[in-house]
């Protein structure tokens, strides 16, 4: 991490903390990754050597700007997509400030519309941070698009336990996912697609 990029992150975080601490309406705040939570999963996508990978909730960019960074050093590219137009265009803006533009793709879109668009076995790893209740119905298509030995990462596991809990109840009870959670930040979630 060059220190352009390393300023930008803590610029971001910081910036998002100060905004999100007043507002009381969930939807309103940045609800940024924390550092931990994001560098964990930035290590993921290097070990795995990721060369495809999702995240489905942008926000502001500041977890696209680590995940674009693991993807540029393993010759990969993100994906990340935002409903929110005006938050994929700040998300945008983000990435280019970090130097990581050209390895992200920042998609104005929903989620569950681009699980359904995404080919077959054609990613190495899909992050989860967007609305919870939604990834019980995004679990067929996880698993579709998700290669042999993909990794799917859940943030807000520990923070959020109660609204993650169906979702992990269902992902370990598929025989195709070795399922960890990691006190790491919110709580990170893992699921490996072991078999084929």
């Amino acid at each position: 991490m060059d220190d352009q990029l390393a300023r930008v992150l803590d610029d971001l975080y910081r910036a998002g903390r100060a905004h999100d601490g007043p507002l009381a309406d969930r939807l309103q705040r940045l609800r940024n990754m924390t550092p931990d939570a994001a560098r964990l999963i930035a290590t993921l996508i290097r070990a795995r050597r990721a060369t495809s990978v999702l995240e489905i909730g942008t926000s502001n960019g500041y977890s696209a700007i680590w995940f674009a960074d693991a993807a540029r050093d393993t010759g990969g590219r993100l994906t990340t997509v935002e409903i929110d137009g005006s938050r994929a265009a700040v998300a945008r803006a983000n990435l280019e400030r970090a130097g990581v533009r050209e390895y992200a793709d920042v998609v104005h879109g929903d989620g569950a519309d681009v699980l359904a668009r995404t080919p077959d076995a054609s990613v190495d790893l899909v992050v989860l941070d967007a609305e919870r209740p939604a990834y019980a119905e995004y679990l067929p298509q996880l698993r579709r698009v998700l290669k042999p030995y993909g990794v799917l990462a859940v943030d807000n596991a520990v923070s959020h336990r109660d609204q993650v809990a169906a979702f992990r109840e269902l992902l370990t009870a598929e025989k195709e996912f070795a399922v960890a959670l990691h006190e790491v930040g919110d709580g990170v979630l893992t699921g490996v697609r072991v078999l084929s």
